[in-house]
């Protein structure tokens, strides 16, 4: 194993640690921003690394498909590409493929699909969804999995996990190991307890730098998901880093803290900045409503995000309204600086043993909403 993590401190089932890679330190719990084609949407690398994340995702299937893996490679890299030199994590390209539903065929070998952009068919089994992150210089190497549908009967989420374990297992034989980087095996299994637990035993056997949570926020709902990882995270060894893929919104990571998950990503901070959505303390706000029109108070009384520093509501629900793309600008690092924020202070509550305070705040402020007048 080449990747190493190290635990500072817990509190219950949360966990405050440090991940090392070649490319830099993750203090976790971290989240991490989604840069799907080389960048995070609406904003500059230095701009991501000035909102306190530490960490990128990248995504293999968008990658593979424009530029192209060996692109990247002649380029050196995607930290070079793309001016990033923090630690990258890239997925396996699963996802993406098997959302396509007509467009792909799965079998034992991989899967066969044809390209959303010019359709194109490719070929992406284990093995090359392995090299193809080798090509990208990624420091987590996500193995290819197939990410079980919800709703899905017993036998069907059965078959899948299973075959994702014998995909983990040649994902493994493909990685090349180097200092600083490593792969992760993804649990699958659906809402069964059981199956889930098989999932993480085989993950366990063939063995792995760190351990994802897959197959959940993908419409079984927070009080399921929850229910699964009330004993998923601990299925795993203690000593390595759980990451739970595309998850979410504030309230799920820190209910996944809680649970012991250490890593999170999702699309929902940049999305939401690109729709008029702003993530604070107390709750989302709608910019576009007419109540922001003339108010000269910031989107959020203490971020020090260049928008709730330099511009009040009014300005920013001027500029949505014109279409301005300063508005997704400016939401989008608002919105993830909110998220960098947040693990932050879940991060120091650990460590200063103040956790249950910190988690109360966060219900208490949510729940009161943004209702203050003027």
């Amino acid at each position: 194993m080449s990747l190493k993590f190290e635990i500072l401190k817990t509190n219950g089932k949360s966990r405050r640690g440090k991940l090392y890679t070649k490319h830099g330190v993750v203090n976790t719990p971290a989240f991490m921003p989604v840069g799907t084609c080389g960048t995070v949407k609406a904003m500059m690398p230095e701009s991501v690394a000035a909102t306190g994340a530490e960490i990128l995702l990248g995504n293999t299937y968008h990658l593979m498909l424009r530029p192209g893996a060996d692109l990247v490679e002649k380029m050196g890299g995607l930290h070079q590409f793309m001016n990033w030199n923090k630690p990258i994590l890239t997925d396996s390209g699963g996802f993406q493929v098997m959302s396509l539903n007509s467009l792909r065929k799965l079998k034992e070998e991989g899967v066969t699909f044809k390209s959303h952009v010019d359709g194109k068919t490719y070929f992406l089994s284990p093995e090359e969804s392995v090299r193809i992150q080798h090509k990208l210089d990624s420091n987590i190497t996500m193995c290819l999995d197939e990410c079980t549908p919800f709703p899905a009967t017993y036998d069907e989420a059965k078959k899948s996990m299973q075959m994702s374990m014998r995909w983990a297992k040649r994902c493994k034989e493909a990685f090349v190991e180097r200092e600083g980087y490593g792969l992760f095996g993804i649990q699958q299994g659906s809402v069964f307890q059981d199956l889930r637990q098989e999932s993480a035993e085989k993950l366990k056997e063939i063995g792995f730098d760190g351990y994802a949570i897959g197959g959940l926020a993908v419409g079984e709902g927070q009080e399921k998901m929850f229910e699964m990882l009330d004993t998923a995270p601990q299925m795993f060894p203690a000593d390595k880093p759980r990451y739970l893929m595309g998850v979410g919104r504030p309230d799920d990571i820190v209910g996944g803290v809680l649970r012991g998950v250490d890593m999170f990503d999702c699309v929902m901070p940049t999305r939401s900045g690109r729709t008029a959505q702003a993530f604070t303390r107390f709750g989302v706000i709608n910019i576009r409503n007419a109540r922001h029109r003339e108010d000269p108070r910031p989107l959020e009384e203490g971020c020090d995000c260049p928008l709730c520093t330099h511009y009040s509501r009014a300005y920013l629900h001027h500029l949505q309204k014109a279409n301005e793309i300063l508005a997704v600008m400016l939401l989008t690092w608002h919105n993830i600086r909110y998220y960098q924020r947040l693990m932050q202070g879940l991060r120091t509550a650990l460590e200063t043993d103040t956790l249950e305070i910190f988690v109360k705040d966060f219900y208490a402020n949510q729940n009161k909403g943004d209702i203050k007048e003027l």
